[in-house]
């Protein structure tokens, strides 16, 4: 009977974190639908008297949304795809691939983790402007912009991460060594006995690395914000931030357009949860 109790309890506590965590998703989303005047109004409202979508409509007429919408698509797509082949090749060879100094190396990997990532922000952005021979730079890295306004200074700073490198290793650590010793008997490389054998059952650690690295990708302002100066290149981050202006935030198309910013990484999470949780569990389990 106790135990019962018990359960019912942690239940109900789950459902009212549940609840409150919902609360802010829920008020996006009926601001974006009510009218002007009962979005400032008192007292407050939860549910609109009348429903129109005018927020929406400005949300993608006042700025460029949709250009920057793609934008965001772009590079968190182009930062998972570049995370999953370098983070799954490089946690193969630390968990698989033992070197002098790979210890050391790994441990490094992870202090690394440990930095707060604002104190690398002025180095990745010399790095990203004087890079040789790119955006009308010369030999020394001087009289261009770099990649600065690109794709590219975005993509290549982030192309793989010690967390991409940290959480395939722990994974690749949990899979039984025999699998791939029984194929080097029989003669296969190592390259094939990553891709055939054990790159397969990765798939959980995958496709949690994935909803991670898209997160990270779509959600990301500050560093965008410092090497996007070019109004086409902005984010959906950064064209949210349009609605907030002089002193003065537009909460209508505000909300609308976040409500829209939401969707991509809700439906990540909603298809990718059975592989998520697999993920975190087996990654866990390999922690040396």
């Amino acid at each position: 009977m106790m135990r019962k109790i018990r359960i019912a309890l942690f239940y109900a506590v789950l459902t009212v974190v549940g609840l409150f965590m919902l609360l802010p998703f829920l008020w996006s989303l009926s601001t974006s639908l009510k009218p002007d005047d009962e979005i400032i109004s008192l007292p407050i409202t939860w549910l609109p008297s009348s429903i129109t979508f005018e927020h929406y409509w400005a949300a993608f007429t006042t700025v460029p949304f949709a250009r920057h919408f793609a934008n965001s698509m772009v590079l968190a797509v182009g930062g998972v795809v570049t995370n999953l082949v370098l983070g799954s090749l490089a946690g193969y060879a630390f968990a698989r691939l033992p070197f002098r100094g790979s210890r050391a190396l790994f441990r490094l990997l992870l202090a690394s983790m440990m930095v707060p990532a604002v104190v690398t922000l002025v180095p990745s952005f010399l790095i990203v402007k004087n890079l040789p021979l790119a955006g009308g730079n010369d030999l020394a890295g001087q009289g261009g912009f770099g990649l600065l306004n690109t794709y590219w200074a975005i993509l290549l700073p982030g192309a793989v991460g010690a967390f991409a490198v940290f959480m395939m290793r722990q994974f690749f650590l949990a899979l039984p060594k025999d699998l791939g010793e029984a194929a080097r008997v029989d003669g296969c490389p190592e390259f094939r006995i990553f891709w055939r054998i054990y790159l397969p059952l990765c798939r959980p650690a995958l496709a949690t690395l994935a909803v991670f690295t898209f997160v990270a990708g779509w959600n990301g302002f500050l560093w965008p914000l410092i090497v996007l100066n070019d109004p086409d290149m902005s984010t959906i981050q950064m064209s949210l931030a349009a609605f907030s202006f002089n002193k003065q935030t537009d909460y209508g198309p505000l909300m609308a357009g976040s409500i829209v910013a939401m969707l991509p990484t809700l439906l990540l999470f909603a298809f990718g949860q059975r592989y998520l949780t697999r993920g975190l569990a087996f990654t866990g389990s390999g922690i040396q």
